[in-house]
């Protein structure tokens, strides 16, 4: 059941998929995207113990896996804005027992959460390097789609530290920076164990790549097949998808 929050003025609560969860969001700052929902969905999420989401934005990440398991999650992020929001989407879905949200920069969230005490992080990160030149984009759209305060090694590199030997870690990210991502999480000791390439369309190319690691794994990856997000037709979803936002399924 949600409960009410105080809004602030341009905010709205929207509904999250089918599980009778509201999250709160305004138009001034980054609204979640289908990239994150997509994460929640592949992760390979423990039925207990304890998760970490990086880049956490209004908190979608750690609302979505609630609805997963009954590990404790906590949620990272930045801008104290969009941590405020998520803070109380949280509250509003009475998940405050489950779910904390930090407010820190990630490079540095590793010395009071601890070293390897995660048994599984999740991150959907800013893309694009930052451009050069003058920037008159909102700051909040800025910093969620540029690395601004963290480049995808700072990501990386603490993922590392964050997650517990033998744990996983998920990320999603545009499918051409595959190389960079697999050369740093190997860097890393993070041993890419799963990969599926997202399509817009069957005859396009891939846009995103989800991938999921294991801590001090193993060298051998899966290739799953690929997702693809919409019939031929460019404008329902296709079947994997609508399954997903029909509550029908619970992974991809």
């Amino acid at each position: 059941m949600i409960k009410e929050v105080e809004l602030h003025p341009s905010e709205r609560v929207d509904d999250l998929l089918t599980h009778g969860l509201g999250i709160i969001q305004s138009e001034e700052v980054f609204a979640f995207s289908l990239d994150a929902v997509l994460l929640a969905r592949f992760c390979t999420v423990p039925t207990k113990g304890k998760i970490i989401d990086l880049c956490s934005g209004n908190g979608v990440i750690p609302l979505l896996l609630s609805t997963r398991t009954k590990a404790h999650i906590t949620g990272v992020e930045i801008q104290d804005r969009l941590e405020n929001m998520a803070q109380r989407s949280v509250t509003m879905n009475d998940l405050g027992e489950q779910i904390r949200m930090v407010h820190g920069d990630l490079r540095n969230v590793h010395h009071d959460l601890g070293h390897g005490q995660y048994d599984l992080v999740t991150v959907n990160p800013p893309y694009l390097p930052v451009p050069a030149g003058d920037q008159n984009e909102n700051k909040h759209f800025t910093a969620a789609r540029h690395e601004v305060h963290c480049t995808l090694e700072d990501v990386i590199s603490t993922s590392a530290k964050l997650v517990r030997s033998r744990g996983k870690f998920a990320m999603v990210h545009r499918a051409a920076r595959i190389v960079d991502i697999m050369t740093i999480m190997r860097k890393y000791r993070i041993e890419p164990k799963r990969v599926r390439f997202v399509h817009s369309r069957i005859d396009e190319e891939a846009n995103m790549i989800l991938i999921e690691g294991m801590k001090d794994g193993k060298p051998e990856v899966r290739m799953l097949p690929p997702l693809i997000v919409y019939n031929d037709d460019g404008r329902q979803y296709g079947p994997e998808l609508e399954g997903v936002f029909c509550g029908k399924r619970e992974s991809l």
